[in-house]
């Protein structure tokens, strides 16, 4: 079944007197339970689409159809609801609040949710156990390693239990073991039945999931597909 389905997407761009493709023309399905890499130059229009699919960006025209729904109609505040239900998010550069803890830091989805306290602290507890973090959950960002950050992110990313995870660069800022076991987490919520989408510059990481998009000035250039 089709959580996603994108239909004759544009995203333009002024800049200056030139109007600028940034997506041309895509059309896209992602299944439930897919594993998506979307690679390609600086340029190829690969975080614009990721950003567009984790309603973060309109398109210019097209429709984008998300678990039945067409958002392209939402309100920004609709798009907003929609997207803090069924989304999650993980990047490169962590974005971790410094002042808080990491257990802080995973509960603040579930805070904007209006979860009751007690709910939240489980939650966040059963989150942090899972991705071995339970010993760190009162260190800051600026106490944890590279790996330890990104797997904060990631239990922040899923403790709302969304449907859809979106990584934009996630082993970007981290050395070869830590991005590996960083992927091998993803991977693993992605066994479990959560859609894994992965934007990344890197060949030999996008080449493990099952589905890769190659991008090329705004198209989807070509694809190839496990088996």
């Amino acid at each position: 079944m089709p959580v996603i389905q994108l239909q004759q997407i544009h995203r333009d761009f002024q800049v200056g007197d030139q109007v600028v493709h940034a997506l041309d023309d895509i059309n896209l399905q992602i299944d439930a339970g897919d594993y998506l890499s979307i690679m390609g130059p600086s340029g190829s229009g690969k975080s614009t689409l990721l950003n567009l699919i984790g309603l973060l960006d309109r398109a210019t025209s097209g429709h984008y159809i998300l678990n039945g729904q067409d958002v392209t109609v939402l309100s920004d505040t609709e798009q907003a609801t929609t997207r803090n239900k069924t989304i999650g998010f993980v990047f490169q550069s962590f974005h971790l609040v410094p002042r808080l803890s990491a257990a802080a830091n995973v509960e603040l989805p579930l805070m904007l949710a209006g979860m009751s306290v007690e709910e939240r602290r489980s939650k966040v507890a059963k989150a942090l156990e899972a991705l071995h973090l339970s010993d760190r959950a009162e260190h800051k960002p600026d106490q944890l390693s590279g790996g330890q950050r990104q797997r904060v992110a990631i239990a922040r990313a899923t403790v709302t239990e969304p449907a859809v995870l979106l990584a934009d660069e996630p082993t970007g800022n981290l050395d070869r073991k830590s991005g590996l076991d960083v992927m091998g987490i993803l991977e693993a919520l992605n066994d479990r039945g959560i859609t894994l989408i992965v934007v990344t510059h890197d060949a030999e990481l996008g080449q493990r999931a099952r589905r890769q998009l190659h991008m090329l000035d705004g198209r989807i250039h070509r694809e190839e597909q496990e088996g």
